[in-house]
């Protein structure tokens, strides 16, 4: 355990008393197979994503098994006065939307706080689904970059519920009632035919698909229902990526 105190600095600390009994108040938070998340040492940890309420859940189930929550978030978060100054001292890191960088390099970033045994949660999504029905879509590569490059094991983690506190797109919480969110973490995904490979952009999908079938394989459970046979891509709906449909 003492690993996992040094993750929670006193910053960290102190930024999660007062939010802690707000979130638990609107949310009763069930979570299934909590000893698949490392208890030390450091992973990617790659969860779904449709609503701008996700990161809470998933962040405080990762601070309730005794893990510091370390997000790549959008860069324009850290240019907000006083909450900026606050995630950079948490150790959140900064990510551009355009994939430019802002202050360092995300990856390079997301590598050091490895280095030091910490975990790092990354949306391989990189934003909301423009699935319909919510179904995780196409991702992107840099979760499994940051783990193949840092031999770092890749954990899968769905959860279902947030979008009855904050549906996607929307900026109005629901209060009352209190919501239930369920959160599953999964086995941790087999990446081992891609380890020591030359990270070609072949290979990065390949390995990202392996990543969202796992993520969707656990919300189907959750959900009690099958994703489609395929995976949403917004290309192919001439949808962008960034903002609002």
């Amino acid at each position: 355990m003492g690993a996992a105190r040094s993750e929670k600095n006193l910053t960290f600390r102190l930024l999660a008393a007062p939010v802690i009994p707000i979130v638990a108040a609107l949310v009763k938070l069930e979570v299934q197979d909590t000893e698949k998340l490392p208890r030390t040492g450091a992973f990617v940890l790659t969860p779904n994503h449709y609503s701008d309420f996700d990161p809470v859940v998933i962040g405080w189930s990762v601070w309730r098994l005794g893990r510091a929550p370390r997000f790549l978030a959008k860069a324009s978060l850290f240019r907000v006065p006083v909450l900026g100054a606050a995630l950079r001292a948490i150790k959140q890191v900064p990510v551009e939307r355009s994939g430019r960088t802002h202050g360092s390099n995300p990856l390079a970033a997301a590598h050091d706080l490895t280095v030091g045994g910490e975990g790092v949660i990354v949306y391989p999504e990189g934003t909301l689904t423009r699935d319909p029905d919510l179904w995780p879509m196409r991702g992107k590569t840099g979760a499994v970059r940051i783990a193949l490059e840092n031999a770092l094991p890749v954990i899968p983690v769905a959860h279902w519920g947030t979008q009855a506190v904050l549906p996607r797109w929307s900026r109005r919480l629901s209060l009352f009632p209190r919501k239930t969110v369920h959160v599953r973490y999964g086995d941790e995904v087999d990446l081992a035919r891609f380890r020591g490979q030359p990270l070609t952009q072949k290979v990065l999908a390949e390995a990202t698909s392996l990543v969202m079938d796992a993520i969707t394989h656990l919300l189907e459970e959750l959900r009690g229902e099958t994703a489609p046979a395929e995976r949403w891509n917004p290309a192919d709906h001439q949808q962008t990526e960034f903002g609002k449909l």
